[in-house]
């Protein structure tokens, strides 16, 4: 997907310039214009804050769009949608891998995995709802409003989504998380 060209299609659509997403999402304006050039790509919780500015929630932006099809129950592996930021910059990228399209439930479930060293920035994540989640595999640095926890295969967490929150991986392990989001604001 080009996330550039889809934010300022969402941004004109919207009537705001560079500067005014820029202020409503925290971001310098100079910011806004290198990702609508695809000159850089924005942490998940910079785009989290851009997609906030709308409101659009990042399933929502990543979502291929309606075909008219029935209702689907079921999906394989291949058929989740990839709604976290990736490009080819070096370093690890989180995959937030979602099943389904948010838009027509009233909960989000994630496939989560934080290669050695991801995170999911250095800004704090927040959004309306309740998260819930458990490692599956590996360990995983989760901070929430101030308070932080290693989590490890088996254990599990459970917030208000409203608070500050991060993710990161610490080990030289993959991670793997699956999480729960409601209402689907991520």
């Amino acid at each position: 997907m080009d996330i550039g060209e889809r934010l300022r299609q969402l941004r004109e659509k919207h009537g705001l310039s560079q500067r005014e997403l820029a202020a409503r999402a925290g971001l310098t304006n100079g910011t806004i214009s290198l990702i609508e050039k695809n000159r850089t790509s924005p942490s998940v919780a910079s785009l989290k804050s851009l997609l906030d500015a709308f409101p659009v929630s990042m399933g929502d932006f990543f979502a291929p769009l309606e075909d008219g099809s029935p209702p689907r129950h079921f999906y394989t592996a291949d058929q989740f949608t990839e709604i976290a930021p990736q490009d080819d910059t070096p370093g690890p990228h989180v995959s937030l891998r979602q099943l389904g399209r948010a838009a027509e439930h009233a909960l989000q479930i994630l496939h989560e995995t934080y290669p050695p060293g991801a995170d999911t920035g250095p800004e704090a994540l927040q959004h309306n709802g309740e998260e819930a989640g458990i490692v599956v595999h590996g360990e995983i640095e989760v901070t929430v409003d101030g308070e932080t926890q290693i989590l490890r295969t088996g254990d599990g967490y459970l917030f208000d989504s409203r608070l500050p929150h991060r993710f990161r991986n610490l080990s030289d392990a993959d991670c793997v998380v699956i999480s729960a989001c409601t209402p689907p604001t991520f």
